[in-house]
């Protein structure tokens, strides 16, 4: 007698010839994980030998070919004709009365087991599925909420009709799949009250550059279609897995998404659709919105899960093996459960090690930003596509613009120079699929199809970090590509000044030997935007400032809290890049009249007539009218370096004019909890005034090591003030006087024996400096991202002459 169910304790991954990839995987996490408290809950699978009995038992198998063996799948609108015609003859099909059966027997002991209250999640689960090669996400159907037998069973014919969705003939032909040798077999699992609760998908590696350090969560309200199908911008969340796994419990990086919808179970059937009548999408209440959807803790419990199902898979395998996850927390028990795990398909699978980067060569006026799908970049005439009746319109080789992309439209993506949506995140169906292309997507712009007409020449990039933006016309870019596996060591360090947290993950692949500069300024600038006194001192701000800052910091415990996490996961994101290598943070240093600028700023700031040497950098740190501000930038990083446990992060002092003053600093710093030497801290000091050269043996005495600014070393040895166009032609940091400085810094730096190092523009601009520092015998040169790859050669062969 057949045996048409298997329940996950039964099942593994070596099964999914028999139950389909999502089946084997929950069967292999049920089975292999739970004794380590990854939460899955129990169901059964329905094997492909059932679909195989019923086409067989309805004589449906001969009806199909003569759909789909002549079949043009090029051809949109053949391709949605003969679709249609294959799910018809499943829906005819009979489900034989031992099939039926066990099903409802299955049925009946999940019961047992959970309640008479029990609902159902009734799932696709293809033959093919989650491969290494291909995902199949979103190819077949799911249905969730299913309470009765005949419920259950309508569901089961339903999935298995999935198997001929023009989405997913399409997808098999793509990948090279025969039609009729991938079956359905079919998840019945007991279903999360996520209804109640949140859910999202999460992946063990960032999937956009394929940095392998992190795991990346998506969360919303409700059901977890709305993540996968993209019909909303999901709050997400990164946690970095090295510190993690030495015991440290900590966000790395957060946005806040939208949120806009929530899925939820719907007590009244209505005509149309499974979906339709078991659950319903409802505007999601204002507040919820503003708060982020799951917990830190909860994200911390989430990227345990992540970070061990990633070492199963890895170990069955024999190799890293970066996995895509999808979970749900329960309303009801308040636990979280993993729901599914799959093989991630995109960046684990890419060959070799050449670096490819893209750059735009020119700028354009920007139409939409959104988020960044990929790291390239596409031009075309943009097509808009409401609905999928349209799709026959799209021509190769256009930007496929629409409200959002569902699984129907991968014949026209794939032929698609570029996709931009209104709706969905980072981990949505069409993101994941124009990933899985290669196609530079930019989702969750929210204005796209309102702003962009048909027939209008743009620029889709998403090279520039994680938002996206689409530029009016055709601009020129560059492709760069590095076999970064030909690239020389060298003996002088070679470092990389960054300060944007957006597109340090991209450029974690360099090889170089740590961060010589991160500007805390940009990340002040760019994530937090107000004055750090005015989020300290809301009272001494006008009424509308103090809403401002309120709308900045409402989903956080208070301002200071929005400033401390903001600023600590912006620095912590740049360490993380290199970990454990070093990582030089230039504490802040704007001038007067750039905080002025920021929100709240003009209520704090002095007017000055030559802010360039004004009230900047060391002099600001111990003064009355802004101590209370550097208070929080120290919170920041000792919630860094203690809480997020990235110790790799060396502190710098910007602008210190005397050594009195570096003493004050380092007095100031130990009172708000950075002690130098405690926990290994090392405090550096930006060597780029004249005095601090002179009196380098004073400051070595403060300080752990230098780092030469020779921007402002430059302005202050020629006496040109380098933000005046009028006398810019003065400014040369090539200048012998300017070289002298250099070479007494760093020979001073070495009788101290204390770090040397330079993170000024010179050694990037001018080979000739790079070359220059080397023969001096610098620590380590600290470059642009841009010139890294470009200087190493010169500087081996630098090295190669003076025979080191």
């Amino acid at each position: 007698m057949a045996v048409y169910i298997k329940w996950f304790e039964e099942i593994g991954i070596q099964d999914v010839d028999e139950v389909g990839g999502k089946n084997a995987s929950l069967g292999e996490m049920y089975r292999h994980l739970t004794a380590e408290g990854v939460r899955v809950p129990n169901g059964f699978a329905v094997t492909a030998e059932a679909y195989d009995y019923v086409l067989k038992v309805n004589g449906a198998w001969e009806k199909l070919h003569d759909q789909l063996d002549d079949l043009d799948p090029s051809d949109v609108t053949q391709l949605q004709k003969r679709g249609a015609a294959c799910r018809e003859i499943i829906d005819a099909c009979e489900l034989p009365e031992d099939l039926k059966n066990e099903i409802l027997g299955g049925y009946k002991a999940l019961k047992e087991e959970y309640g008479e209250g029990l609902s159902l999640a009734v799932r696709s689960s293809a033959t093919a599925e989650d491969s290494p090669e291909a995902s199949f996400a979103g190819q077949n159907d799911t249905y969730l909420n299913i309470s009765s037998e005949e419920a259950l069973l309508d569901a089961y014919k339903r999935c298995l009709a999935s198997n001929f969705t023009d989405r997913s003939i399409h997808y098999k032909h793509d990948n090279g799949f025969d039609y009729f040798k991938v079956h359905l077999s079919v998840v019945v699992m007991k279903m999360i009250r996520s209804d109640i609760g949140a859910s999202g998908v999460m992946f063990s590696l960032d999937t956009e550059t394929g940095f392998n350090d992190v795991v990346f969560i998506n969360a919303t309200y409700g059901l977890g279609e709305n993540v996968v199908q993209g019909t909303i911008d999901p709050d997400s969340f990164y946690v970095h897995k090295p510190t993690f796994e030495k015991g440290y419990r900590s966000v790395l990086k957060r946005r806040l998404g939208r949120k806009a919808l929530k899925m939820v179970f719907t007590d009244t059937l209505s005509t149309g659709s499974i979906a339709a009548e078991y659950t319903r999408n409802i505007e999601t209440p204002e507040e919820e919105r503003k708060q982020f959807s799951i917990s830190d803790e909860e994200i911390m419990v989430l990227a345990g899960y992540a970070i061990k199902v990633e070492k199963h898979y890895s170990k069955e395998a024999g190799y890293d093996k970066p996995m895509d996850m999808e979970w749900a927390k329960d309303g009801i028990d308040g636990q979280l459960y993993m729901v599914q795990a799959r093989p991630e398909t995109v960046e684990s699978q890419k060959k070799g090690n050449i670096l490819e980067m893209y750059r735009l060569k020119e700028k354009g006026r920007v139409l939409v930003t959104g988020r960044a799908v990929g790291t390239k970049i596409g031009t075309g005439k943009v097509r808009y596509i409401p609905d999928a009746s349209a799709l026959n319109e799209f021509k190769a080789g256009e930007v496929l613009l629409a409200d959002t992309t569902t699984p129907d439209w991968e014949p026209v993506m794939k032929i698609a120079s570029a996709i931009v949506t209104n709706r969905g995140g980072r981990t949505c169906h069409a993101a994941i699929v124009s990933r899985e292309l290669g196609i530079p997507a930019v989702v969750g712009s929210d204005n796209a199809t309102d702003v962009l007409k048909n027939g209008q020449e743009v620029t889709v990039s998403c090279a520039e970090g994680e938002n996206g933006y689409v530029y009016e016309g055709k601009l020129d870019f560059e492709i760069v590509k590095t076999d970064l596996s030909d690239l020389p060591k060298t003996k002088t360090e070679i470092m990389m000044n960054l300060g944007n947290p957006d597109i340090a993950f991209s450029l974690a692949s360099l090889p170089v030997d740590g961060i010589g500069l991160a500007r805390m300024e940009f990340i002040i600038n760019e994530y937090i935007k107000a004055h750090p006194m005015a989020l300290k001192h809301p009272e001494k701000v006008d009424a509308k400032t103090r809403e401002a800052l309120e709308a900045l910091s409402e989903s956080f415990d208070s301002m200071e809290d929005f400033f401390i996490k903001r600023l600590s996961e912006g620095v912590a994101t740049i360490a993380a890049t290199v970990y454990p290598k070093p990582c030089v943070v230039r504490m802040s240093d704007f001038k007067s009249n750039e905080y002025a600028t920021l929100l709240g700023g003009k209520f704090f700031e002095p007017f000055e007539a030559n802010p360039m040497i004004g009230f900047r950098g060391a002099a600001r740190y111990a003064h009355p009218a802004y101590e209370e501000g550097f208070s929080l930038e120290c919170a920041a990083m000792k919630r860094v370096r203690d809480e997020m446990g990235f110790d790799n992060v060396i502190l710098m002092i910007p602008f210190c004019r005397r050594v009195d003053e570096g003493k004050r600093v380092i007095e100031t710093m130990e009172k708000y909890g950075l002690k130098r030497g405690e926990n290994g801290l090392q405090v550096y000091v930006m060597c780029e005034i004249p005095n601090n050269v002179i009196s380098i043996d004073g400051f070595s005495e403060v300080f752990d090591g230098f780092s030469i600014g020779s921007n402002d070393l430059t302005q202050l040895t020629l006496g040109v003030d380098r933000d005046s166009e009028i006398v810019a032609f003065d400014y040369d940091e090539r200048d012998p006087g300017v070289m002298k400085m250099i070479e007494m810094a760093v020979e001073g730096a070495q009788r101290n024996k204390r770090h040397s190092g330079i993170c000024g523009q010179a050694p990037s601009d001018y080979p000739e400096v790079a070359e220059f520092l080397v023969k001096l015998g610098i620590d380590s040169i600290s470059l642009n991202p841009d010139s890294v790859l470009s200087t190493l050669p010169r500087i081996v062969e630098v090295e190669k002459k003076l025979g080191r």
